[in-house]
């Protein structure tokens, strides 16, 4: 039995000092937990009071290299000794796009810098109006790309309400989440009948002009969902029939998490344009619009400034994208992610054995999933009350994980070794247990 913890003295006064000033909105796991975090190595926390945490959130998949490894502290630790900001070309730039290019699927060599998730995803959408001269977009439900004005009517979710009106020309289709099948169906024998809905959102909803299909190779936010085998694919061809760009948002599925460089790879999907962020930074806001010559010299994209980022391809951006690059291929943690993943996936499936809560468990990679439920034939999910308990119970034993909702979605760095792995979910069902007890499931 792992040694439970509460919240030390120091983490109480720190956060009780930075609540007398934080605006309400941040991240639910850092509010829900009330910790201060005093560094990180690798794949553990360690808070202001010594305790060690496992760290299966990296940031919701942003710390694909871990906390402070020694190359990438090195690498912008030189860097920030020469040049810090500007967009003028850099060595460090140059070295950075040359390397990205390198593993980028064939054909989709031109890269764009920017800062963050929503700010890629809206410059690749003007992208595609200027390359198409086509104004409408069409997304899926589950799809998250970021909380700004441009994507918010692309959001398939609760989280817009309220937060309208939206811009017009912006659709969305139902998303292939086998588990909770929007249309009542059962794969395969339903022909992946998903995608084939998109051509009719196509056909009665829109007007015709669509630039764009964006969707994310696996859906992140909704709960890492992964779909079947065909589905990208299947999108892939509805988009061509209409003339229309594929965009793939890798924020979350690039630079191996899901144990392939891409998430379009699973699929053998080459993309129009990516948007990519997240782990190629390492922790660094920076993010990128990944696309081809012709695509991205069309007009008034192209146009000087036209989609430029007064942060985006700084010399810092640049030297934590080169470092954690380097990482991840000398390192070669694709390949570890899928290795370590495999056995996660191995584990989670007992604990599903063991719990009736647990309703699914599936992932691909280091990009994993649990449904928990109330009860298995219904789907109905925990409520929020037991879901919170249950994120509470793994911090007093030294896991930070996304369990405080019934979607469990489970993310550490890509640098995860086996062990540290298995010691998490080692909590994580000794944690289950306590719950399942106190709430009376089974």
């Amino acid at each position: 039995m792992t040694e439970r913890r509460e919240v030390g003295p120091r983490s109480q006064t720190i956060v009780a000092r930075e609540r007398r000033h934080l605006a309400s909105g941040s991240q639910g796991f850092s509010l829900y937990a009330g910790l201060a975090m005093a560094r990180g190595v690798d794949c553990t926390l360690i808070d202001e009071d010594d305790n060690e945490y496992i760290d299966f959130i990296a940031g919701i998949a942003v710390g694909s290299i871990g906390h402070c490894h020694p190359h990438y502290v090195e690498s912008l630790k030189r860097q920030i000794e020469r040049l810090t900001f500007g967009s003028f070309t850099t060595e460090t730039r140059a070295k950075f796009l040359d390397l990205v290019s390198s593993v980028t699927p064939e054909g989709l060599t031109r890269i764009q810098m920017f800062s963050g998730g929503a700010e890629a995803v809206e410059a690749a959408l003007r992208l595609a109006h200027a390359a198409t001269g086509k104004t409408e977009v069409l997304g899926f439900w589950g799809g998250f790309h970021g909380k700004t004005g441009g994507v918010l009517p692309l959001l398939g979710s609760e989280f817009k309400h309220h937060l309208g009106p939206f811009m017009p020309g912006r659709y969305s289709s139902p998303y292939a989440d086998c588990y909770r099948c929007p249309l009542k169906l059962r794969y395969p024998d339903c022909g992946i009948a998903c995608a084939e809905f998109v051509r009719d959102v196509i056909r009665f909803q829109t007007a015709g002009e669509i630039a764009a299909i964006i969707v994310e190779p696996m859906q992140g936010t909704a709960g890492n969902i992964i779909p079947p085998e065909g589905f990208l694919r299947a999108v892939a061809g509805i988009a061509r029939e209409h003339g229309a760009l594929l965009i793939s948002d890798e924020m979350i599925t690039g630079f191996g998490r899901t144990g392939a460089m891409w998430g379009s790879d699973h699929d053998g999907v080459v993309p129009d344009i990516m948007t990519v962020g997240k782990g190629v930074g390492g922790g660094y806001p920076l993010s990128c619009v990944v696309s081809t010559d012709t695509i991205t010299t069309s007009k008034p994209w192209a146009n000087p400034s036209a989609s430029s980022s007064s942060y985006g391809g700084s010399p810092l951006a640049s030297a934590a994208g080169l470092a954690a690059l380097e990482i991840i291929l000398k390192e070669d943690l694709v390949k570890n992610a899928e290795r370590v993943g495999k056995v996660m996936l191995g584990r989670l499936e007992a604990l599903k054995e063991k719990y009736r809560c647990v309703g699914e468990v599936r992932g691909r990679g280091l990009m994993l999933g649990i449904e928990l439920v109330r009860d298995r034939t219904t789907k109905e999910p925990l409520s929020k009350t037991i879901t919170q308990a249950l994120y509470q119970e793994c911090l007093r034993r030294g896991l930070v994980a996304m369990t405080y909702a019934p979607s469990v979605r489970i993310n550490p760095p890509l640098t995860i070794k086996e062990d540290a792995a298995l010691a998490g979910l080692a909590i994580l069902d000794e944690a289950l247990e306590v719950v399942v007890r106190d709430h009376g499931l089974r």
